[in-house]
């Protein structure tokens, strides 16, 4: 990039990024870039950045992947947009075909939408009208968007809700959090125990079981600080669910599309929801989303109760069948598995070396670094902030999360190697240990 046009750029950051609403605008670290590419970003400074935040898990396959980048050219070349169902098109009926053959069983389904928030705002609606029942239970911690209807069972942070009263028919239960592990049980034992007191003390004392249209939840926490459940707690859930006839519903719009080394997290931990929200990795940064249920449940659902202008665009139709060609072809489900247990080992190493870090978890290559005030033990979101600039600094990106911020996400397209998690790792330690000296 030229002198020249680096401080035309930095003219626009400078004035006319101010046009942008701070809370769209002002989030961490707002880095000016001109080009991304594969695992990299590249800055108008003129530096390459080591990119481990996917676009906050949404760029799978990498930035700009030449397969979808042609896919894209080619779908533009024929048609824009396509209102689905004045008009049908190729390639919302290919991407629906393609994802029912990776989806687990009877999943078959699809309205499409923009995003995860609309994804969830479908679940939820498609649950009430299947059950005709008005309430809603969630779990604490979990985030699945900001409209008031996803919000209303999003409890990650309560700035989020602050003044909007979005708690309307919805009721929360814990989430199996490893802070409320006792010392000495066992997380397997313990929280679908905990979770059957819960329930029934919900059940009991607020709203009866005949009342709830669905329980939904993030199979693996994101937002909320890349928490991990035991695979036993969600097989509780689904078996609490199918005894009161409630539907189940899994927010996958983070952990979907190999992120967690499987196709979905529901098949990672073997438990299968009713309904699934599905978005961000699925067309490789276009937007696109989709509410997935069995035809039976769907059908239940009547023309005009639910509608889109623009979901199921047909560019990101084909970006999304690209994506998933490329998923398939360079095997980057397995990626995910072996490049994540190989972070895993190596943070493990760092934690060793950094009393800062309280805990490292992880699967496949959803990764939460989690730190700490070592003399307390209490979450340190400053420190966080702090690390993160360190490692900007030095070339690589990450991105926070955690109800404190106390939390790093390592979530790097799955196309990442050995030797830039080495460099990613190498950077991290770099800004620990520059943060505690």
């Amino acid at each position: 990039m030229t002198k020249v046009l680096q401080q035309d750029f930095q003219h626009l950051v400078g004035s006319i990024a101010n046009l942008l609403a701070p809370s769209m605008a002002k989030d961490h670290p707002n880095l000016p870039v001109v080009k991304a590419e594969g695992c990299y970003y590249y800055g108008v400074d003129g530096k390459k950045y080591l990119d481990f935040t996917s676009g906050i898990a949404v760029e799978n396959v990498g930035h700009r992947h030449p397969k979808v980048v042609q896919a894209i050219k080619d779908s533009a070349d024929t048609l824009i947009h396509g209102p689905s169902g004045v008009i049908i098109y190729e390639s919302i009926l290919k991407l629906a075909y393609e994802l029912q053959q990776i989806m687990p069983p009877k999943l078959d389904n699809f309205f499409f939408a923009n995003s995860g928030t609309e994804a969830i705002e479908g679940a939820i609606k498609l649950a009430k009208y299947a059950t005709k029942r008005p309430y809603v239970v969630s779990f604490t911690g979990c985030f699945h968007g900001r409209s008031i209807g996803a919000l209303s069972v999003s409890t990650s942070k309560s700035k989020y809700r602050k003044f909007l009263q979005p708690s309307w028919l919805t009721y929360q239960l814990p989430y199996a959090h490893p802070d409320d592990l006792p010392e000495g049980a066992i997380p397997e034992i313990f929280f679908p125990e905990k979770l059957e007191r819960d329930v029934e003390k919900l059940f009991n004392h607020q709203v009866t079981p005949e009342e709830v249209a669905c329980i939904i939840l993030e199979p693996v926490l994101g937002e909320g600080g890349y928490i991990i459940p035991p695979k036993e707690w969600l097989a509780k859930i689904r078996e609490i669910c199918d005894r009161h006839g409630i539907l189940l519903i899994f927010d996958e719009v983070q952990t979907g599309f190999g992120r967690t080394g499987n196709w979905f997290a529901a098949q990672t931990f073997g438990v299968t929801p009713d309904i699934m929200a599905i978005a961000k990795g699925i067309a490789a940064g276009l937007p696109l989303s989709a509410t997935v249920a069995s035809k039976e449940l769907m059908s239940q659902w009547p023309l005009g109760t639910h509608g889109t202008t623009f979901g199921g665009n047909p560019i990101a139709c084909s970006a999304a069948l690209a994506s998933l060609e490329v998923l398939r072809e360079e095997r980057l489900l397995e990626n995910a598995t072996n490049m994540g247990a190989y972070a895993l080992e190596q943070l493990d190493e760092l934690k060793k070396k950094h009393h800062l870090i309280k805990e490292v978890r992880g699967v496949g290559l959803m990764i939460g670094i989690e730190l700490q005030v070592p003399e307390t033990g209490k979450p340190n979101g400053k420190a966080v902030m702090d690390v993160l600039d360190g490692c900007l600094e030095r070339g690589v990106l990450f991105y926070l999360c955690g109800n404190s911020g106390e939390v790093i996400r390592m979530i790097p397209p799955l196309t990442i190697t050995k030797d830039q998690i080495d460099t990613g790792i190498d950077v991290l330690d770099q800004a620990l240990s520059a943060y505690t000296a």
